[in-house]
């Protein structure tokens, strides 16, 4: 398999894939590790992500080159990826003994009731390539700290970055026989599905998850998914500061080349401030240099892959064929690299995939909306269902929108970002289940109820 820089499309290195009897001796290792490793204390498995988590920051110049390298970022961003999952290391680190421990529900009656919290087992962690270290800590590192063992597949975009992982793990005290990647594309993910584990953890596109989910339904064992959006950003006639709006808009919807999950993916703009609004943003998003990911000038860097070039492309043709203005981008840039300009696109309706299908790109649609009515009609059209923005002075206002929303997160006066204290969950195609905050501890483990007399 081809390790392939989308800067300059050149191959990095070529690693071996994994085969179906690869993955399966690999999980026959980790099966036989998981009981032992549950039996670890609780301590010394949280001693032990202490570790990763300094090795993040000794390691984070070479990680950080290796992220870029293979998935495009600019450096800063992946610095600011490295430092993001520290931050969700230390929540883990400090909270998850606290939602792990034994809660007794009766003591003083003749029955004593207690709950214990047990690993679910061996879990597939199958991650995405567009922020490995985020999306990939929400799950193996509360997995790990719960007494599982893991099955962890990095996206093919993201190999590399996956094996610095495992490594550091290992220097950090995860044994082998409980943590072990699983290396290659689509029929190694397939090979994860056909084996008996005890959960499945993804992150990725709706198509695959559900594929995953009916995939493993007979099997009967917890199932998350973390899939995409199209995720709304609404601007209200009442906003104190349009430019400064506009500029956090700007950043919601095109950092990391807009390849975000939560990533602002259409905007509604109340009429009476649409042309403020547009000016202030095609003025900033003109501004932006697209270019070599290792410059720390660059704020746009090449999309992670090739074939989502002529996606990006088809939308923002079939938006100026039905009416839309592009106002900046909406082209290739010549030469080497997987690069395609930010793109803006004003007068956009729903008529036009831009604002109904999710884009995974730097490109945005904004739509003029009459009043609120309009705007919540607009973003509750959506098969998704993972966040809801709002911008407004007034936080009554802005809640009585947001109270309409049927998302996993609601923002008020900011956008696609994610907190290690609160759930990161999905509605409707925008997945099942929830990472972070204490449910996404309990997430990697099942209650066991005592009754106990004597």
């Amino acid at each position: 398999m081809q390790i392939i820089n989308p800067a300059t499309e050149e191959v990095i290195e070529e690693i071996a894939e994994d085969s179906s009897e690869t993955i399966s001796k690999k999980f026959e290792l980790v099966k036989d590790g998981q009981s032992e490793w549950a039996a670890v204390p609780l301590e010394k498995r949280i001693a032990c992500i202490e570790n990763f988590y300094a090795f993040l920051d000794t390691e984070k110049d070479k990680l950080a080159e290796t992220l870029t390298m293979e998935v495009g970022k600019p450096l800063q961003q992946s610095y600011n990826e490295l430092n993001g999952a520290r931050k969700r290391l230390e929540y883990f680190i400090k909270n998850s003994a606290k939602w792990l421990a034994e809660e007794w529900i009766t003591e003083e009656d003749a029955t004593r009731e207690k709950i214990v919290y047990e690993p679910l087992g061996v879990i597939a962690n199958i991650s995405a390539w567009n922020y490995p270290y985020l999306v990939g800590v929400n799950v193996f590192v509360p997995a790990l700290i719960g007494g599982n063992a893991v099955l962890y597949k990095p996206s093919e975009y993201a190999t590399l970055t996956g094996l610095h992982i495992q490594q550091l793990l290992y220097r950090s005290g995860i044994p082998e026989n409980v943590f072990q990647v699983i290396i290659g594309k689509g029929p190694a993910g397939q090979a994860l599905l056909e084996l008996p584990l005890n959960g499945y953890f993804f992150t990725g596109s709706y198509r695959t998850g559900k594929y995953i989910a009916e995939h493993t339904a007979s099997q009967l064992v917890p199932v998350q998914l973390e899939l995409g959006g199209k995720d709304p950003l609404y601007v209200m006639d009442d906003v104190v500061d349009v430019h400064a709006v506009a500029e956090a808009a700007l950043e919601g919807a095109v950092y990391n080349a807009g390849q975000s999950c939560c990533a602002v993916e259409r905007i509604y703009v109340q009429e009476n401030i649409y042309d403020a609004f547009v000016d202030a943003f095609v003025a900033q998003a003109k501004k932006l240099v697209t270019g070599n990911p290792m410059d720390k000038k660059t704020d746009i860097g090449p999309v992670s892959r090739k074939e989502q070039l002529k996606f990006l492309a088809e939308q923002v043709e079939d938006a100026r064929q039905k009416g839309g203005t592009i106002m900046s981008g909406g082209v290739e840039p010549k030469g080497t690299g997987y690069y395609f300009e930010p793109t803006v696109v004003t007068n956009a309706n729903h008529g036009m995939k831009l604002m109904t299908d999710e884009s995974f790109g730097p490109v945005i649609g904004i739509q003029k909306v009459k009043d609120d009515s309009e705007a919540v009609q607009l973003m509750k059209d959506t098969p998704y269902g993972l966040t809801a923005a709002v911008y407004s002075k007034s936080f009554e206002r802005a809640e009585a929108v947001m109270k309409q929303m049927n998302t996993g997160t609601v923002y008020w006066n900011c956008c696609d970002r994610v907190s290690a204290g609160l759930p990161w969950s999905g509605r409707k195609n925008s997945g099942l289940g929830a990472t972070l905050s204490y449910h996404g501890i309990r997430a990697f483990v099942q209650p066991k109820a005592y009754h106990l007399r004597g």
